[in-house]
């Protein structure tokens, strides 16, 4: 079997053998929670000011490659998935204030516990608070963990019989009382802990994200990703998988999965220039991606109409819309309101019709044609005003 030497002095193995990824990187975070281990996290600069309410102890056992805490509004509800020790969702509490509210979702209890016992002492240092930390896996947001240990705890499982009944209860619990509910949360954030999750549920990670989120809310999420494929053998290395390697996805498809599960607006904000780890020449790096949802509804047609300011020659959206630098292209209601928004309003000028048409008249809208507007259908076909102006072209303190 042949057997090179990595990064770190990692062995990795060509061998077929499947590892148990759950298992691997619970048992990797359950030590992390005892005892720092810095092969876990990349070098990130925090704001200091947020820093000084949070205890040593938690600090030290925090892992992470990124700062999705950048991203976060006044009043908003976020929901932070692996929140580990906690750090980034006290970050957080700090800068949604007193209104806002901050969930941290982890699956290992070492971790969750280590979150729990500060929370008290540090809602008395910042004046209130603002957070809770729930028990799940990131990608089945649906299941209570704690609410499945009571459960088995008051009706153990010695026979098949008890095994269904267990199922029923939790597909029950799941849709009456779902860890989080469906569009409950204004701000998605993680920390490098996508990539910790198998291949066969990165699916219903992704799914989960946009079932959580408002509709118009948004997500900043920070992970590892490769340049390349990274292949199988690599795959089967429970130390590099536990490590935030071999399930990290290759760079443009990251993007794509946000994009497949209807986000939009999709944008990295940050990349590290210089690899964080590199194994078997496939570099792997920090990114910290925002995205939008909200593309949900009908097309709508109400004369609107934007012009794409540049200073490309022509952009195409998430929808397949083509915008032409200086037209005026053709866009339905719901378009229309996207783009007066982030990430688009600053390179769009928004134009209204002169006369409303209420939604109630409104036509629907084909969304798979690229069409220009006509101005005379936004001004109106019997729009005949004349207006000259005596003073210079450029407004009165020009010249």
């Amino acid at each position: 079997m042949e057997v090179a030497v990595t990064t770190n002095g990692v062995k990795t193995e060509n061998s077929q053998t499947k590892i148990n990824i759950d298992k691997a990187v619970r048992e990797r975070y359950a030590n992390g929670a005892q005892e720092q281990e810095a092969a876990l996290c990349c070098p990130i600069d925090y704001d200091l000011k947020y820093l000084e309410v949070i205890p040593q102890e938690i600090i030290d056992r925090d892992y992470g490659c990124g700062d999705p805490s950048r991203y976060v509004q006044e009043g908003d509800t976020v929901l932070d998935l692996g929140s580990g020790t906690g750090k980034i969702c006290y970050i957080i509490s700090q800068m949604v204030g007193a209104k806002g509210k901050v969930i941290g979702v982890d699956v290992n209890s070492q971790m969750l516990a280590l979150a729990r016992g500060y929370q008290q002492e540090i809602a008395d240092r910042i004046g209130y608070d603002n957070v809770e930390f729930r028990r799940g896996k990131i990608q089945d947001l649906r299941l209570d963990l704690d609410w499945a240990d009571t459960f088995l705890k008051d009706n153990p499982i010695t026979t098949a019989g008890d095994l269904l009944r267990l199922e029923e209860a939790m597909t029950e619990q799941k849709d009456k009382n779902p860890l989080i509910p469906n569009e409950s949360v204004s701000l998605v954030v993680s920390n490098c802990v996508l990539n910790l999750v198998s291949d066969e549920h990165k699916k219903d990670l992704f799914a989960e994200i946009h079932r959580v989120l408002k509709n118009g809310s948004r997500v900043a999420i920070s992970d590892i990703v490769s340049d390349e494929d990274v292949p199988e053998h690599l795959k089967n290395n429970q130390d590099l998988w536990s490590g935030c390697i071999s399930g990290a996805l290759r760079e443009d498809d990251f993007l794509q999965q946000f994009a497949d599960m209807g986000f939009y607006g999709i944008e990295i904000v940050k990349r590290d220039d210089v690899p964080w780890q590199t194994v078997e020449g496939i570099e792997f790096r920090s990114i910290t991606i925002t995205a939008y949802k909200g593309k949900e509804g009908p097309c709508l047609e109400r004369n609107q109409a934007v012009i794409y300011r540049g200073p490309w020659k022509a952009v195409l959206d998430d929808d397949g819309h083509t915008l032409y630098r200086g037209e005026r292209m053709a866009v339905c209601d719901k378009t229309f309101n996207i783009y007066q928004k982030a990430p688009y309003a600053d390179d769009i000028i928004a134009i209204a019709p002169r006369e409303e048409i209420p939604l109630t008249e409104a036509a629907r809208f084909d969304c798979t044609k690229n069409a220009r507007r006509n101005p005379r259908e936004t001004k109106g076909l019997e729009y005949d005003k004349t207006e000259l102006s005596d003073g210079p072209a450029c407004g009165p303190d020009c010249c």
